[in-house]
C-alpha cells in the first residue's frame, strides 16, 4: 500500500524559513520500529505519522533522528495544516490523540492553525557550571520546566549572536535549554532560540512547545496577554500565544514544500 507523503514548513508562510517536518499519512497506526526507519530514511527535524481512528479522529506520533518525542508543536501544526490543507478536512477543529500526552486540539483560524497544549510553567533554579560555560554569555535569570532550562539573556542582540558549545549542552541531564530576552522588534514582544542535542536537534529551527514555558514566562513579566514571540534561528518563525491557566493556546502558520508517495515496497521489513 503506498502512503501520501508531506514536507512542511511550520510556522512560517515562506519557504525556505520556518521548522521543517514530514507528515507521512498512514492507514492504521504502525510499529515502532518502522516508523523509526521511514524517519532515518526522511532525514527530517521530526516525522509525523497520522493515521485515522475508528471514532473519526486521528492519531499522531512524532520521531526525530535520535528518539520518539513525547509532543512536538511544529510536528501537530504541520500534521493538522496537511489535513486542513492537503486532504481537505472539512471541519475546522481536529483531534489528535497522541501516544503519551493526551490530546492535542487543533483549530483552523484567519491567522493560521491554534493549537491547544499543555503550559510548561518554569521555577527558578540554580544554573549549572556546565550551562554557564556552554551559553559563555552573562545570565540574567536561570528557571527550570519540563522541558529544561529557561535562560533569560541581557538583550534581544546576545541571543541572536549566541554560539553555545553544543557538545557541553548536551551533557545536561535535560531535555533541552532555552534562550530568551525582551524582543527589540516593534512586532513581537519576546525572542527565543532552542538547544535540544540530548533528542539530536543541535538547534531547533523554530519549536511549538517552548512557546508554552514562554508564554507563562513572559506574560506576567510583561503584564501582557496575548503575546507574539519570533524563534530567531538561521531559518526563522514566529508564533503568537495566548496563555490561559494551565493551557497555552499557539498560532502559527504552514507551508507545502513537496508532495510525494511512500513505496509499497518500503512496508516490507
Amino acid at each position: 500500500m503506498n502512503y501520501n507523503l508531506f514536507i512542511i514548513n511550520a510556522f512560517t508562510d515562506k519557504i525556505f524559513t520556518g521548522n521543517p517536518a514530514a507528515v507521512c499519512l498512514v492507514d492504521s497506526a504502525k510499529d515502532e520500529g518502522w516508523m523509526r526507519k521511514v524517519t532515518k530514511e526522511f532525514n527530517q527535524p521530526v516525522t509525523a505519522f497520522v493515521w485515522p481512528r475508528e471514532d473519526g479522529n486521528y492519531g499522531v506520533r512524532w520521531f526525530s533522528q535520535k528518539q520518539e518525542l513525547r509532543q512536538c508543536g511544529h510536528g501537530t501544526l504541520s500534521s493538522a495544516y496537511v489535513m486542513f490543507d492537503e486532504v481537505l478536512l472539512k471541519d475546522t477543529t481536529i483531534n489528535f490523540y497522541t501516544q503519551y500526552s493526551g490530546i492535542f486540539i487543533g483549530h483552523r483560524t484567519v491567522e493560521g492553525i491554534q493549537l491547544d497544549f499543555p503550559a510548561f510553567p518554569s521555577e527558578p533554579a540554580e544554573a549549572p557550571p556546565e550551562l554557564c560555560r556552554g551559553l559563555g554569555v552573562p545570565i540574567r535569570a536561570v528557571e527550570k520546566n519540563r522541558l529544561g532550562y529557561l535562560v533569560e539573556l541581557e538583550d534581544a542582540e546576545t541571543v541572536r549572536k549566541l554560539q553555545p558549545d553544543i557538545g557541553l549542552l548536551g551533557t545536561l541531564p535535560v531535555t533541552g535549554i532555552l534562550v530568551t530576552a525582551i524582543s527589540d522588534m516593534p512586532s513581537f514582544d519576546f525572542i527565543s532560540r532552542y538547544f535540544a542535542p540530548s533528542i539530536g536537534i543541535d538547534e531547533d529551527p523554530v519549536t511549538g512547545s517552548a512557546h508554552c514555558a514562554l508564554g507563562p514566562y513572559w506574560a506576567p513579566k510583561l503584564g501582557k496577554n496575548p503575546l507574539s514571540g519570533y524563534q530567531a534561528s538561521e531559518r526563522g518563525g514566529s508564533i503568537s500565544v495566548d496563555v490561559r491557566g494551565d493551557r497555552v493556546l499557539f498560532t502559527g502558520r504552514a507551508v507545502t514544500i513537496s508532495r510525494g508517495v511512500l513505496s509499497s515496497e518500503i512496508n516490507v521489513v
